[in-house]
């Protein structure tokens, strides 16, 4: 077909407007018309000679080239189907988008695809993430963390600075690969410049030991070997916590949780011989204790060195440099956020808190 169009409008602005939107479709019987091809048109416009043909068709038909109102592609599902999806996935958190899929298609007939499911639930706010991990709660557990916020809720900063809050934790050397991203390109995941290799049933490591107080801290405590009753009397209480004690006076309150090693006769002992008052403590309750988000600290700084630790020997000397290096401002802002964990903890019922 050698369709030709007639164009007296395509001046200077053919190539900066769309040609479509000038009326540029005429007669070519009409006087004075410039007749093109609809090749020539299309080299001329960068567009498709069948999309020219097609609206030079559309043109004679109707005598109008203009895009008709569409509402688009309808929709798959009705406002009923949303509400099933959504109830059927709020009573079910753990079913993934192709079981709630498959779930409206035997309930209603409509098939639809995981896309389309998980733009329903985005619609209301439902996204899929993966849970928190939390230590687990019986009810007993609930009721004591529940009455010691209540007790410790309306406390000063002025009684929090004479606590000292201690814990253990463990340090790998190829155990802290999640806590740092990267920038990486769709379809990069596998190169191995966005890959960090990591042995599946862990690697060898540092227990270590500290505590913090407000304005202060101890010195980290870095051994090789599990604690012991023993070992928490020897070195921790009297190498660390005996001098802090001193320092401060009869008010100081040692704060440790319910580890045996912790609660030994031999460590109660030690505390009574040495006039050190032990703040009782709620079990599993590590999102009470402040020292947990700095244990987070200084694994992330331990993740961010470059060069990361390659041994055991300079994975103890980055952990105590590190140690030294975190600020003491924001350990001192951790610890006067007890009374917000203390009302975090109450409006649970003393359930789990976003600390």
């Amino acid at each position: 077909m050698n369709t030709r169009v007639s164009c007296d409008e395509f001046g200077s602005e053919m190539k900066t407007c769309r040609w479509c939107s000038h009326g540029v479709f005429s007669e070519s019987s009409l006087p004075g018309a410039a007749a093109y091809s609809a090749l020539e048109v299309s080299e001329e416009l960068g567009i498709a000679q069948s999309v020219i043909s097609r609206l030079w068709q559309r043109f004679q038909d109707d005598g109008n080239v203009s895009r008709c109102y569409s509402t688009g592609r309808p929709r798959v599902t009705t406002p009923n189907e949303d509400r099933y999806l959504a109830v059927t996935a709020k009573r079910n958190k753990r079913s993934t988008a192709s079981d709630l899929s498959r779930q409206l298609s035997s309930a209603t007939g409509t098939t639809v695809s995981r896309q389309t499911v998980y733009r329903r639930l985005g619609h209301i706010g439902l996204y899929a993430r993966r849970p928190v991990r939390c230590v687990p709660l019986t009810a007993t557990h609930c009721r004591l963390r529940l009455a010691w916020s209540r007790e410790h809720a309306l406390w000063t900063p002025q009684q929090w600075s004479f606590v000292m809050f201690s814990d253990e934790s463990r340090f790998n050397l190829q155990s802290d690969s999640r806590r740092t991203f990267i920038w990486r390109a769709p379809g990069t995941r596998y190169h191995q410049e966005n890959t960090i290799e990591r042995q599946r049933y862990g690697s060898a490591g540092w227990l270590v030991w500290g505590g913090i107080i407000l304005g202060s801290r101890t010195d980290l405590h870095v051994q090789s070997v599990t604690m012991t009753d023993h070992i928490y009397r020897d070195v921790i209480l009297e190498q660390h916590v005996r001098l802090f004690r001193g320092v401060m006076g009869a008010e100081f309150l040692f704060m440790n949780d319910n580890a045996r090693p912790h609660r030994a006769n031999i460590v109660d002992e030690c505390l009574q011989s040495e006039d050190i008052t032990r703040m009782d403590w709620p079990a599993y309750s590590p999102d009470l204790n402040p020292i947990e988000h700095v244990w987070d600290m200084l694994g992330r700084r331990i993740a961010a060195r470059q060069p990361p630790p390659t041994c055991l020997p300079e994975l103890r000397r980055a952990l105590l440099d590190e140690w030294c290096n975190i600020p003491q401002d924001q350990i001192d802002n951790l610890i006067l956020s007890m009374p917000r964990r203390c009302k975090a903890c109450i409006a649970s019922s003393g359930r789990h808190t976003p600390y």
